[in-house]
């Protein structure tokens, strides 16, 4: 008798709908077929790892924790003191400001009403806004010159992230999934702890594999509740009801995967399953925070209304990168909105209350990720997408500047208590060692041991980067790097 073909009588989406069958129990696929009890199919290996593409250079780090700000953190009340700024308060800008919103057409000059202290044997000057940031400039590399080809929330993070300002293109994290994998087996190699009470401007964008591969797109991990959604079914099953159909599901996906072979959709959904299977045995167990001592939860900030959330996932994110995970994204608290460093007006009352949900929790990092031993191989990364004004908006904010902003680089051989480049007196515009978002990214790979130039896709006839540097003429910059 000839089979029959039930994947053209039903969709495959709706067989898994109608089935109401948990992610957890299309997963016991993986470690039935561990255990013998289902056979694979041929030409099919199942539950095993993708080899790891080797660097092309020695790599000084491992892996990458970006702890992203969206919203725009002001420069010059941070990072970059400036005291012409404060001399000149209230007087007209010697040059016109290119303005994004309304209120700050009168280009009138704005002091910076925080103060700035030397931190640090480096003599790093910080502003009093991030005391405990403050606490390790020993360890930070400070970038006083980024700039920033577009100066709109959504296009700025997506050139911070992937490089240039268009929809769809792989992130950062993808590609460096893409390049070396991930270092354990139960675990993705790119990792998401956004807000557990919503999403930044900028969404799953933010983590989207473009066209690489879908494996390589960042796989979300609660920070509350239960971390993995969906690895437990729903519901338990008659006695050999489970093993029949999930090798019905195998079936479909190898019949899928033979009318579709260049759809990379289901093949990243298969090893998905597979490795949800493993995270069972793992994940829960891992990202548990409450095994850690009371000391390391408080210095993370835990158990404080301020810093509970984001300490939270800050600790996840050291306890993942010890576990192999190669590259996590920490998106920014959304208590005061999802662009909280986004201060168009009152200032002086709203930035000190994201600095205050965000700075200890990630000097904690810093500091446990070196006592630890962890630091020298891992880059933390804390950046905006672009910076602010230097003039008043609306009597009390600082519109979008493009042209100049500060980052915080930490590990990963990038040099210790240093100061990279500068702004004008003003803190308008980078003029000493400008480095661009691409230059940044093309620095981070290489630091990871990979040519941002050789690394490459193939998508749509072209052999595509990360950095695109024929366009943006992106390089490492190599003053940054020990």
């Amino acid at each position: 008798m000839t089979p029959l073909n039930v994947t053209r009588q039903f969709s495959r989406r709706q067989f898994l709908s109608d089935t109401a069958l948990g992610f957890g129990s299309m997963a016991l696929l993986d470690l039935m077929q561990r255990e013998g009890a289902l056979q694979a199919a041929p030409g099919h290996s199942v539950g095993t790892a993708d080899p790891f593409a080797r660097p092309h250079q020695p790599a000084k780090a491992k892996s990458v924790i970006m702890l992203l700000q969206n919203g725009a953190p002001s420069q010059m009340d941070m990072f970059d003191p400036k005291p012409e700024l404060q001399r000149r308060d209230g007087q007209k800008a010697s040059e016109d400001v290119e303005s994004f919103q309304p209120g700050s057409e009168a280009d009138i000059l704005m002091a910076s009403p925080f103060t700035f202290h030397k931190r640090g044997q480096c003599g790093m000057e910080l502003s009093n806004l991030i005391p405990h940031l403050g606490s390790v400039a020993d360890d930070l590399c400070l970038i006083r010159s980024m700039w920033n080809e577009n100066n709109n929330h959504p296009q700025g993070l997506r050139t911070l992230c992937t490089g240039k300002t268009f929809l769809g293109r792989p992130t950062l994290g993808s590609w460096v999934s893409y390049a070396l994998g991930s270092e354990n087996q139960n675990l993705p190699s790119y990792v998401v702890l956004r807000d557990p009470d919503g999403y930044t401007v900028g969404g799953v964008s933010l983590w989207t594999n473009g066209w690489l591969p879908a494996t390589h797109g960042g796989t979300e991990i609660q920070s509350r509740g239960t971390p993995v959604l969906n690895l437990q079914p729903a519901s338990s099953l008659p006695d050999g009801v489970q093993p029949r159909t999930l090798q019905l599901i195998q079936e479909f996906n190898q019949e899928r995967r033979r009318l579709y072979p260049e759809d990379s959709r289901l093949e990243a959904r298969i090893q998905q399953y597979e490795l949800a299977a493993r995270m069972q045995r793992t994940a829960e167990k891992l990202l548990d925070v409450s095994s850690e001592t009371a000391e390391t939860q408080a210095i993370y900030g835990m158990g404080s209304p301020e810093t509970d959330d984001y300490g939270r996932r800050c600790l996840m994110a050291r306890r993942l990168v010890e576990a192999g995970v190669r590259f996590i994204l920490v998106t920014v608290p959304i208590k005061y909105g999802a662009m909280p460093w986004d201060q168009h007006n009152n200032l002086q009352t709203d930035l000190p209350k994201i600095c205050k949900q965000v700075d200890q929790p990630s000097a904690a990092l810093i500091s446990d990720l070196k006592r630890r031993g962890l630091l020298d191989e891992t880059i933390v990364l804390w950046s905006g997408e672009f910076g602010r004004l230097p003039i008043s908006q609306s009597k009390s904010g600082r519109d979008h500047n493009r042209f100049g902003f500060s980052l915080l680089l930490a590990g990963g051989g990038f040099k210790a208590g240093h100061i990279h480049g500068s702004t004008d007196d003003f803190g308008y515009r980078a003029t000493r060692n400008p480095v661009s978002c691409p230059d940044l990214l093309a620095t981070i790979l290489h630091q990871l041991g990979l040519d941002h130039e050789q690394l490459t896709y193939s998508h749509d006839g072209r052999d595509e980067t990360l950095t695109d540097s024929a366009v943006t003429n992106a390089k490492v910059v190599r003053e940054i790097v020990a």
